[in-house]
């Protein structure tokens, strides 16, 4: 009974949250406060931009992908795994990374199915290992990668920028990018920032192949909350013009 009650009342909360919204577009710079303001939910919700892109993800040639560091981070720190050995562990615990290891580390996500982490770095020299562990790691979107930076002899910078706020992008089966940007309790303009951020990254990695309207839709929601529409035409006024959305 508890259970049915609860879920009454959220119902009605995100009806009411649903009616405050219009039935139009709005400016990035109207939709966050928006959000914030219709928000019901009792804990601090994640806020995630969606973009609907014009491409086929079917086609090797128009996967849209790429990272992009949130200029106000994600509102938590991320816990990284570093996998590499000799020099490049020292490197990564100077860096900060949380967990390091070699060799142990690529046994223990193999034989545990361990993802107690969030983001995974390792050096060139460890993917004959590391890329074993594809079955548990790809699914959840931690293998590294050298195009997303998480391949690299550079490790201080790597853990440093994951640290900081960077995010992966890339497009799904149905040509969606979802990213998440931050937290509805971060103040207006931090999320407007960290939004505008992505959009301009996901709009330069316009694929050459992709043909037509790029940007198809673009829309803000919170976890919990409605998505509102954002007005893709005058995305121009947030996202710089050498970036900005084109037919």
């Amino acid at each position: 009974m508890r259970t049915k009650r609860m879920s009454r009342k959220t119902g009605k909360n995100i009806t009411k949250a649903r009616a405050a919204i219009e039935s139009r577009q709005y400016l990035l710079t109207e939709a966050v406060p928006l959000l914030q303001k219709v928000k019901f939910a009792k804990f601090d919700e994640t806020v995630e931009v969606t973009l609907r892109l014009g491409v086929d993800p079917k086609h090797a040639d128009q996967m849209v992908r790429g990272t992009v560091v949130l200029p106000h981070g994600l509102g938590k720190s991320k816990k990284v795994l570093v996998i590499a050995t000799g020099e490049k562990v020292r490197e990564a615990e100077a860096a900060g990374a949380d967990i390091i290891g070699g060799e142990e580390m690529v046994e223990k996500i193999q034989k545990e199915s361990w993802t107690d982490f969030d983001a995974v770095i390792a050096t060139p020299d460890m993917m004959r290992s590391v890329g074993k562990l594809g079955k548990v790691l790809g699914p959840k979107g931690l293998m590294p990668n050298p195009k997303t930076g998480t391949v690299t002899f550079d490790i201080a910078n790597a853990v440093k920028e994951i640290k900081a706020g960077k995010v992966e992008f890339r497009t799904d089966k149905t040509a969606l990018v979802h990213v998440p940007v931050g937290k509805i309790s971060f103040t207006p303009d931090k999320l407007v920032d960290n939004a505008t951020a992505v959009i301009t990254s996901v709009v330069r990695a316009k694929p050459a192949a992709a043909k037509g309207k790029y940007v198809k839709s673009v829309t803000v929601a919170p976890s919990m909350g409605p998505g509102v529409q954002i007005d893709v035409a005058r995305l121009r006024e947030a996202v710089p013009a050498e970036a900005a959305p084109g037919a």
